[in-house]
């Protein structure tokens, strides 16, 4: 036994603390803007030279900022905090401390520089280009590192449940982002998912769902057995129920992530695992949530005195509410409903705005003042700023509760006659805008609150004494690894920290070899059809157009079989019914939406007029009353940029796309041709008096060339291949 002296580095805490305040605010003022943009639709929209700030451009750029910048510092912070004082030791490597913070701030700024400007891999919380991407690996590796060399040198014999979870964040959300982040580069700014179609959608929702698990839930439960007992100074409430709460955790949430693609063409199988494992998951999730809860017993008056606990207790309340919900969400009965709706926009901001932003809130108010050794500036402020997030969230939650309840019930009501109700999908949207108000309102209330805490904590910290280096203390054994006589089996296990990893990397592993492996090797799982070919040339780029402004965020395109959705997108024979899996075969990546602010667009092809759609787009609040689409007029003044054509075709030929050998050098004319004859059907039916004032054929070689025509050439082929042969015929790959 012996007692060595040491200092924890306090100025990476700080760093990564007011990231997570700029950060933090800065992302909840762009969701703020693309709630305005719902509520009041010319919000920064349909202007010329606002394209980087239309809600297509700027709803990937809140949820990065939220999930990344926010959160991700706010993880930091926490994490860089106590694992230093749970292993008695100064971090291993202070420079690796500090790339971890400024190669996390150079990839947020990346994130910032692309975004916007519609550069982007079209997948939700994947949306960064694939070098990003390995900016993103190359920094969670740094910090992984730098843990486990703290690990390895540790002061202490085993391991405190915080640090399980922080394990099992690292190794799990690499998995993830690498196998997700597969993309074929094209260009510097452009890439093609490795995957395509169905095993696109699994991989990304494996990927998206566990992105919220590993990210934004096990480290922040990590912290949560960190300073729940340390704010209330009470041992955690039960170790036995941390280790069932943990192992079955990690082992029952990587099976979850098929529960957001029910009812589409994903096998009905992978959907049935989903369910299965999203149902057993509120046991876990419940444990976790009683056993921060419980740790209080006892404590209540500190509760009602510590600002900090009460942003802790309403932080697991949300988590309680979120994950009881989840489940719920995942029985295919209420998913029918929930689905596309707002219904999930309440659920993920009652988890985001609720357990992470304010647990993130309350450690916040619980590290400023010990780090700058002073009491903190304002506890009325600090309460007011409680009362102040905690109406916002309820501001913002119920009413996308009740607008997600009346999306789902408008879309599902029929007459008695057997005919849709609501069969104009615009009645759906107008319907909502009260709540969407209420939403934006509830957003600004939990922002003023967000600036109100950076104020207290910015005064707090120059009324104070910043301590970077804090000496501490511990007594050292001389063999850690030696067992103690009688102890609980667990303890075995927290004394290998390697030995721990692997298991972590096992249990979780399991979940996603079964359901991912079958669906990429067995061929059956996704059944070709054979009228189904590729984009043309002219198609592909107003793909890429279309993922580049977003729309993926508004509209889906996938026909559910549930009566409603096919009386309302696939009516007749002819239309093509219901989405087969063979349909997607051709997408990198896919493009199955996950919120209908528009309507599906799987059966659009051919419904409407090139002329229809070019107006469309240049004005869709005048084609449409009461729409809230914004306004693309940028596509009708910008030349459509063909310089990486044959490099597209290229790659798609890689990716297994079945363009003719050669088709590259073919391309750009048939792009050309078919150009010609969009834009030449769109200005013989411009109006005759608006004819009389142009040169017809300068009017249509100008046109021929923008953006506008190659966006109306995808969304004319949209279902077309299914249109056209109504007799399916299923064949082998």
């Amino acid at each position: 036994m012996e007692i060595q002296k040491f200092s924890y580095d306090n100025k990476i805490v700080k760093y990564f603390a007011y990231a997570t305040i700029i950060w933090g605010i800065t992302g909840m003022l762009v969701g703020l803007i693309v709630a305005l943009q719902l509520a009041f639709p010319e919000f920064f929209n349909d202007y010329l030279g606002f394209s980087f700030l239309s809600f297509g451009r700027l709803r990937p750029l809140h949820t990065n900022a939220v999930i990344f910048a926010f959160v991700g510092n706010g993880i930091f912070t926490g994490v860089y905090y106590s694992l230093q004082r749970l292993l008695k030791t100064r971090m291993w490597s202070d420079k690796l401390s500090y790339i971890n913070f400024w190669g996390w701030q150079f990839i947020i700024v990346c994130a910032v520089a692309t975004l916007p400007f519609g550069i982007t891999s079209g997948k939700e919380y994947a949306e960064l280009e694939w070098w990003i991407d390995i900016l993103i690996a190359g920094i969670w590796v740094v910090w992984g590192w730098n843990m486990f060399a703290t690990i390895l040198v540790r002061r202490v014999k085993h391991l405190y449940v915080a640090i399980w979870f922080f394990i099992a964040t690292f190794v799990t959300v690499a998995i993830l982002h690498i196998f997700n982040s597969f993309e074929l580069p094209v260009s510097f700014f452009k890439s093609y998912s490795w995957y395509a179609g169905v095993q696109d959608a699994l991989v990304q929702w494996w990927y998206g769902h566990n992105a919220v698990a590993f990210f934004l839930t096990t480290p922040y439960l990590g912290l949560m057995y960190y300073f729940v007992p340390k704010a209330a100074q009470r041992p955690v409430y039960s170790y036995r129920l941390s280790i069932i709460h943990f192992w079955a955790l990690i082992f029952i949430y990587i099976w979850a992530g098929p529960h957001h693609l029910l009812y589409t063409s994903l096998p009905d199988w992978a959907q049935s695992l989903g369910v299965v494992f999203s149902v057993m998951l509120i046991a876990p999730s419940w444990g976790g949530m009683l056993n921060g809860l419980l740790t209080l017993r006892g404590a209540w008056d500190r509760v009602r005195d510590d600002v900090m606990l009460k942003f802790m207790v309403v932080a697991l309340t949300c988590y309680g509410m979120a994950t009881f919900e989840g489940p719920l969400l995942s029985l295919k009965n209420v998913n029918m409903i929930s689905h596309f709706t707002d219904w999930t926009i309440a659920h993920v901001h009652v988890g985001g705005l609720g357990w992470n932003g304010m647990f993130t809130f309350g450690m916040l108010y619980w590290l400023f003042p010990r780090m700058f050794r002073v009491e903190l500036y304002s506890k009325k402020m600090a309460n007011q700023h409680f009362w102040i997030a905690t109406l916002g969230i309820i501001l913002y939650a119920v009413p996308m509760y009740i607008a997600g309840f009346m999306q789902g019930l408008m879309w599902r009501d029929f007459n008695a006659d057997g005919t849709l109700a609501n069969a104009d999908f615009l009645k759906t949207v107008t319907e909502l805008h009260p709540y969407y108000i209420l939403r934006s309102l509830g957003g600004l209330l939990f922002i003023v609150g967000a600036v109100m805490m950076f104020y207290n904590l910015i005064k707090t910290a120059k009324s104070g004494n910043f301590l970077a280096n804090e000496e501490a203390e511990a007594t050292v054994t001389k063999d850690m690894k030696v067992a103690t006589k009688g102890e609980y089996w667990h303890r075995a296990i927290e004394r290998k920290p390697i030995r721990f990893m692997v298991l972590a990397i096992v249990v979780v592993a399991i979940g996603g070899l079964v359901e991912i492996i079958p669906t990429m090797i067995v061929k059956s799982n996704v059944p070709t059809i054979s009228s189904v070919k590729p984009y043309t040339p002219l198609e592909l780029e107003g793909r890429d157009l279309y993922i580049k402004e977003g729309c993926y965020n508004c509209h889906s395109q996938m026909v559910r079989p549930l009566r409603f959705e096919v009386a309302r997108y696939a009516p007749s024979p002819e239309s093509g019914g219901y989405s087969k899996s063979g349909e997607f075969v051709y997408d990198h990546p896919f493009q199955w939406g996950s919120k209908r602010t528009g309507p599906d667009l799987a059966r659009e092809g051919g419904l409407r007029s090139n002329f229809w759609h070019y107006q469309h787009m240049i004005k869709p609040k005048e084609v449409s009353p009461g729409s809230i689409m914004p306004a693309y007029v940028w596509m009708k003044e910008n030349d459509l940029d063909v310089s990486l054509l044959e490099k597209k075709i290229r790659a798609m030929q890689t990716l297994g796309v079945p363009y003719k050998k050669g088709y590259d050098k073919l391309a750009l004319k048939d792009l050309e041709s078919q150009a010609l004859v969009i834009a030449t059907d769109v200005v013989n039916n411009l109006p005759k008096e608006v004819l009389k004032t142009l040169n017809k054929e300068q009017e249509i070689n100008k046109l021929k060339k923008k953006e506008v025509i190659a966006m109306i050439a995808y969304l004319q082929r949209l279902g077309m291949d299914i249109k056209a042969n109504p007799q399916l015929k299923t064949v082998k790959k």
